[in-house]
């Protein structure tokens, strides 16, 4: 609303802020209200930045809470009224301030979090406690940031904390620094994978190529039934007897 209020005019924010101009004139040494045919232009115009923001007030409410505002005299009223009804009295600010400075305190990364979802909510809890008057350093929040991630971070935030340009540089510029690294990371687990996948093709292929090569070789297999005949006479050959006497065809076979 103020960025929308400011790009029109920035008196119309000021009036909401700071409640509707009222020309006053001084008479027999008492200040009173000017009347109206009495007033400049310059007047007349800083007078109507009350309306202009009591308009673009209304005509961005639903009916519902048209009806909480519809009986207040100024912007300045009709913002306080619902910036009491969504945001809360100073109790419940105070309260809500104190529920997130905990929850900044205990913000760490999440289990397979990216970075980009970190920022994501770092920056939500960092926004709403800068609207409830709650404002951190830039060095304080960079900080903040590299001590909420994991141990697998453990070298970038090492190399980032040892630059010493902690409190110059923004978060934004932090996290970008955190997600170039993050897409880095990525790009050779990748690399590994698909190196990983081809050896593995490699030597599935060299196996199925070496048993290839025994089935087609012909001396292979005659080698192997020449051993298998030799050798099947120790399978009970019909001169066994039943006494442990070496045999002639035991000697050849040797």
């Amino acid at each position: 609303m103020k960025i929308f209020m400011e790009s029109i005019d920035m008196g119309i924010w000021d009036a909401m802020v700071s409640g509707p101009f009222v020309p006053m004139q001084v008479i027999k040494e008492e200040i009173v209200k000017k009347r109206w045919f009495d007033w400049s232009e310059s007047e007349k115009k800083k007078a109507q930045y009350d309306s202009l923001a009591k308009n673009i007030i209304t005509s961005a409410l639903n009916m519902d809470e048209f009806f909480r505002v519809s009986q207040c005299n100024s912007a300045k009223e009709m913002w306080e009224v619902l910036e009491v009804t969504h945001v809360g009295t100073d109790d419940v600010k105070r309260a809500r301030k104190h529920s997130l400075i905990q929850e900044y305190e205990l913000f760490r990364m999440q289990s397979e979090e990216s970075i980009a979802d970190v920022q994501k909510r770092f920056t939500h809890i960092v926004n709403h406690l800068a609207r409830l008057g709650k404002v951190f350093d830039k060095e304080e929040l960079n900080i903040k940031v590299l001590k909420c991630l994991d141990r697998s971070w453990q070298p970038k935030v090492t190399t980032i904390s040892e630059s010493r340009y902690l409190s110059k540089m923004s978060t934004a510029a932090l996290f970008g620094k955190l997600m170039e690294h993050e897409l880095e990371l990525k790009r050779l687990k990748e690399q590994e994978t698909l190196e990983k996948r081809a050896k593995g093709i490699a030597l599935k292929t060299t196996l199925e190529h070496d048993i290839s090569e025994e089935e087609e070789n012909p001396e292979h297999d005659e080698t192997l039934s020449v051993l298998s005949r030799k050798f099947s006479i120790f399978l009970v050959p019909p001169w066994w007897t039943g006494a442990m006497t070496w045999h002639p065809a035991i000697e050849q076979a040797c």
